[in-house]
């Protein structure tokens, strides 16, 4: 697999790439390195473990917290919620570790370990390099240090823990500034770790619900539904006449929408109205939003016509979260509805980021249409090109002369971005024109050249 973690954790195909031996070792190695940092000084520490609903998680769920337990660390074993959920109550119940299994957005085959600190926050690049760097040492075959197992009463303790689900719902409504009555909503869970947790969200916030892709197996996963794939929900809410729809990924850390027309609403547009709506309720600090670089230009266009200011970050939302936290601000996000509210969250939320545009349609009595239209979308390109060694992106001479034609023939009207995939062997070509026409054109070319250059 290369490194092991990428952008958003371990990923890999289950029992192929990520086997039950990786994941008990990297539980094992994430223990001991926490212990280092001084973590646990002082008590004995406790991990919450979740997963999403993939046949999969079920036998790597069982690895990590068996390598959690043989390491001395107490287990509260949630089930199958949200990654959002996971995050939240490892900080709401004091736990110094938290696990969660999912591959987020990706087919079924595969799946994913993420690891969150104390306080629910992802770890520092420099954490996972240690742990990863302890596996190695550990792994069998290898000749590192032996280490210390705990024995009798100091093996780690495994309690099974149904109060999550009602905890994680709690917080949901608690946070909205207005309750959802009267609003008809379609929420596709892509057969993921939300079907039952937004659900059940919206409804107690008084909304009336219809829910698609709640009925997961785990093997239909993000399986033709979901943020992915938005064309069932377009389908249902014009369907049903529903106000808006709402579709999440099979981790439910992000959040797409439909308006009532089924015209899609991308996570740039939903930043752009959180934004406005934040500010006027004075929770926008220093007026500034953050998004990535693959932020529509449009985005950027229309925060400055409504005097707010965006600081760009590298894509990802670990990279929005840090610039977050270390200048104070209150939001940020990414086009593909990736959206942190900071203030109740320490990751993305795709359930709460849905909640809270849903009160804002209801708290204006518009349409998520008009208040979309804040933001003009640019024709914006996106191809991702499989199968190539992304790790030649920046030195490729044959790229660069590409790239620099292209930017050339766009101008100031446009704009080239090449972008490493974090999790997967592909590169994402991303091309912004004034004209669709002329942002295909360009994509398509050098989409060949990064395949026959990378290839």
């Amino acid at each position: 697999m290369g490194r092991l973690f990428g952008t958003d954790g371990v990923r890999g195909v289950a029992n192929a790439d990520l086997t039950a031996e990786l994941a008990l070792g990297l539980s094992v190695a994430a223990a001991h390195v926490l212990a280092e940092a001084g973590s646990f000084e002082g008590h004995r520490p406790t991990a919450v473990v979740g997963r999403d609903p993939r046949a999969s998680g079920e036998f790597l769920e069982a690895a990590v917290v068996a390598g959690l337990a043989s390491a001395g660390v107490d287990v509260l074993r949630v089930g199958v919620l949200p990654t959002p959920a996971v995050a939240y109550l490892t900080g709401a119940l004091g736990a110094d570790l938290g696990v969660m299994l999912s591959a987020s957005h990706n087919a079924m085959p595969d799946n994913g370990i993420k690891f969150f600190a104390r306080g629910g926050h992802k770890l520092a690049d420099e954490l996972e390099d240690r742990i990863e760097a302890e596996y190695a040492n550990q792994s069998v075959n290898r000749t590192g240090e032996p280490w210390q197992r705990p024995t009798g009463a100091g093996v780690g303790r495994v309690k099974d823990y149904g109060e999550g689900f009602d905890q994680y719902v709690a917080h949901l409504i608690g946070v909205l500034p207005n309750r959802l009555d009267g609003l008809k909503v379609v929420l596709d869970e892509a057969h993921g770790a939300a079907a039952r947790v937004s659900p059940e969200a919206f409804a107690r916030a008084g909304a009336e619900v219809i829910t698609i892709g709640a009925e997961p197996d785990g093997l239909n996963i993000n399986d033709g539904c979901g943020s992915t794939h938005l064309g069932l929900l377009k389908d249902a809410v014009r369907e049903h006449g529903a106000a808006l729809g709402i579709a999440h990924d099979g981790d439910a850390d992000r959040c797409l929408a439909v308006d009532h027309t089924g015209a899609e609403v991308d996570g740039d547009q939903i930043l752009a109205v959180l934004a406005l709506a934040m500010r006027e309720r004075g929770e926008l600090r220093s007026d500034t939003v953050v998004a990535t670089v693959m932020s529509n230009l449009g985005f950027k266009l229309a925060m400055e016509r409504e005097g707010l200011a965006l600081v760009q970050t590298a894509v990802g939302d670990r990279y929005v979260l840090e610039e977050m936290k270390e200048h104070g601000y209150a939001l940020g996000g990414e086009q593909s509805g990736h959206v942190i509210v900071l203030d109740h969250a320490t990751t993305g939320d795709g359930t709460l980021t849905g909640m809270l545009l849903a009160a804002r349609v209801v708290a204006t009595g518009r349409t998520l249409a008009d208040l979309a239209a804040v933001m003009q979308r640019l024709p914006q390109v996106l191809i991702n090109v499989p199968d190539v060694d992304r790790a030649r992106v920046k030195t490729s001479a044959e790229l660069a002369v590409a790239v620099a034609e292209a930017e050339r023939e766009l101008g100031s009207t446009g704009r080239v971005l090449l972008r490493p995939s974090g999790t997967e062997p592909l590169v994402r070509v991303m091309v912004e024109a004034a004209d669709i026409d002329q942002a295909r054109s360009v994509a398509g070319r050098l989409a060949d050249v990064v395949k026959s250059a990378l290839g």
